[in-house]
């Protein structure tokens, strides 16, 4: 077995932990800083919207040895607008220009062609109108609606509405970052990269309710378990999942990866890169946030739930009895005098940098308890 399936099964047994909730304040510092990011680059440079949503024209080269940056600088000085030129996989360019018509398009072609050598006849002309993008983005939007209205619903059903809520806001993490490296890079946005984002939606909300399904399981145990907090019993669950869903990440991004590096350098551009482009962003975003994200957002929305508080308060009042020295009864009172597990000043609201310090210090202080109580008894014999 190999080291990582090692820690995996170590993981999932409970031996090792990584402390992912509490440093859920340097993920969400981590998660600020891209979010601010990406929406700088959302709002500064905008997204550079392909032809189908703009309106205007393709033209297609035969193959040719002529440069992209040449192909491009004759493009814009024929049309007077923005051109993008990409080379295909026959060496063929396929030049994009927007804001053309039906009349300025037949000029540009004209005029493209005289100056890259070519037989207007050879240089194969398609107008595009923008009206399919806008179609396609409305019916893609409604789509989105109602898949998150359904999704709410059925994660308030299955769990509870933090959870719902939490898996909600990991899914706004994820688009924002796509949609802000598409931003910066200035990737165009196509008809294609519409369809791969909502083929996001649906891998990052499965990879969250994966994780979800084990803290679930782990904290269903509130009152009945007090050996650890409910923040150490959703660690303990996202520990169980976090190397399942790095292989299926990994899984997952390779063929994507080599579809877009391999697939598209061959084939050239088109629908194809497109797709494969915001899916390799979204599926390492939605990684990213079913791990640090979603979980450590359950354990702070909990922090209003009644029934997590006593839960917290029982397990530290035996904690705090088992440091003493004093007996620690299974059904202890919840009374304590100090602040909640689950409030910022409670160490164990952060969990423990050892993995086995909470257990241990659970089973320590029980033997201590039953040995003391043990050797009283035997006084009270004597």
């Amino acid at each position: 077995m190999s080291r990582f399936g090692e820690l995996g099964g170590k993981l999932n047994r409970g031996e090792v932990a990584i402390n992912f909730v509490k440093r859920r304040k340097l993920w969400y510092l981590i998660t600020a800083v891209m979010l601010v990011i990406s929406l700088g680059g959302l709002l500064g440079k905008g997204l550079y919207m392909g032809v189908e949503f703009q309106g205007g024209a393709v033209f297609t080269t035969p193959p040719t040895t002529i440069s992209v940056e040449e192909a491009r600088t004759e493009a814009q000085e024929s049309s007077g607008s923005d051109a993008r030129v990409q080379r295909l996989g026959n060496d063929s360019l396929r030049i994009t220009v927007t804001g053309l018509d039906s009349e300025t398009s037949n000029k540009t072609r004209e005029a493209l062609a005289g100056k890259l050598g070519l037989e207007t006849e050879q240089l194969d002309a398609e107008l595009v109108g923008p009206s399919w993008g806008e179609q396609m983005t409305q019916k893609a939007l409604t789509g989105m609606v109602i898949f998150l209205v359904l999704v709410t619903v059925y994660l308030s059903i299955a769990f509870e509405w933090r959870m719902a809520l939490a898996a909600l806001l990991a899914l706004l993490h994820d688009l924002l970052i796509t949609v802000g490296v598409y931003a910066l890079v200035g990737f165009e946005v196509t008809p294609g990269t519409v369809v791969g984002v909502l083929t996001i939606l649906g891998y990052s909300l499965y990879d969250t309710v994966v994780v979800f399904d084990k803290v679930n399981e782990n904290t269903s145990r509130l009152g009945k378990d007090t050996r650890f907090t409910f923040a150490e019993l959703a660690n303990r669950g996202l520990n169980a999942t976090v190397v399942r869903s790095v292989n299926t990440s990994i899984v997952a991004l390779l063929p994507v990866a080599a579809l877009l590096f391999i697939g598209a350098g061959l084939l050239g551009g088109g629908m194809l890169k497109d797709i494969a482009l915001s899916l390799f962003v979204g599926l390492a975003a939605g990684t990213y946030s079913s791990i640090m994200i979603a979980t450590p957002l359950v354990v702070d929305l909990k922090k209003t739930d009644a029934g997590a508080k006593a839960h917290d308060r029982r397990v530290l009042t035996k904690r705090a009895k088992a440091a003493k020295g004093q007996d620690v009864d299974q059904d202890d009172s919840e009374e304590t005098g100090g602040a909640t597990a689950l409030s910022d000043d409670n160490p164990d609201d952060s969990l423990t940098d050892d993995a086995d310090e909470a257990p241990a210090a659970a089973g320590a202080g029980g033997r201590t308890g039953r040995s003391q109580g043990r050797g009283r008894a035997a006084g009270r014999r004597r």
